[in-house]
């Protein structure tokens, strides 16, 4: 690479457009080129549109003034809304888009496979979770993620999550509990009283608890 570098005009400026990786990927540039990063904060499974740009955000960095400008408009003109990430908060800006596109896939994998279990085609339960899972956003886009939280655990229905819990089993239950808990601490900051946050983690740990006395023992 050195030697290809030596065969390129000053001014041509390296991108990348990896969201997990720092600036730092094109080091071996950096002494003779300015170097950046373009990440459209979006998911691509497949080939999309550049109409599917719009109104995204795309995450940018670089090393000069000029071409961070150069990278903003180019965000602009896509229709997009660039947002400069350093490299000091690549790894949590990317961690996040994992929480919020990977994982939301993941947990959808999950509820499909436990309707089907219950019954349902592929067909039903891709669709009623589908509209679940687009109003729950439409709720969080318009009020924000505490208030639009819904569910037995904001409610404090312990009941109901001891049901969940007793009709799951092994990594499934743990991870009901695991985001169980994380919703609970979106609960108490929604108003749930103290005393049923009280029960409610009780619910959600108790089973977790003894099982760890048992492998004391």
């Amino acid at each position: 690479m050195a030697g290809a570098d030596r065969r390129i005009p000053d001014s041509v400026a390296f991108v990348h457009l990896s969201g997990a990786l720092t600036l730092g990927a094109l080091e071996p540039l950096r002494a003779t080129h300015a170097i950046g990063s373009f990440h459209p904060l979006q998911s691509f499974p497949e080939p999309r549109p550049p109409a599917s740009l719009r109104g995204i955000v795309v995450a940018v960095d670089a090393t000069s003034p000029l071409l961070l400008r150069r990278l903003n408009a180019l965000a602009r003109a896509l229709g997009a809304r660039p947002k400069q990430v350093g490299d000091a908060e690549r790894v949590m800006y990317h961690a996040a888009a994992v929480f919020a596109s990977n994982y939301v896939d993941v947990l959808l994998g999950e509820g499909l496979q436990l309707l089907r279990a219950a019954g349902w085609s592929e067909r039903e339960a891709r669709t009623g979770l589908l509209a679940l899972t687009e109003g729950t956003l439409a709720s969080v886009r318009k009020q924000g993620v505490v208030a639009a939280l819904t569910g037995p655990v904001r409610r404090g229905d312990v009941n109901t999550v001891e049901r969940h819990l007793a009709a799951l089993s092994g990594p499934v239950a743990d991870l009901y509990r695991m985001l169980g808990l994380i919703a609970l601490e979106i609960a108490k900051e929604a108003g749930i009283e103290p005393a049923a946050a009280g029960r409610m983690h009780r619910a959600l740990t108790e089973k977790t608890a003894a099982t760890r006395r048992r492998r004391r023992i």
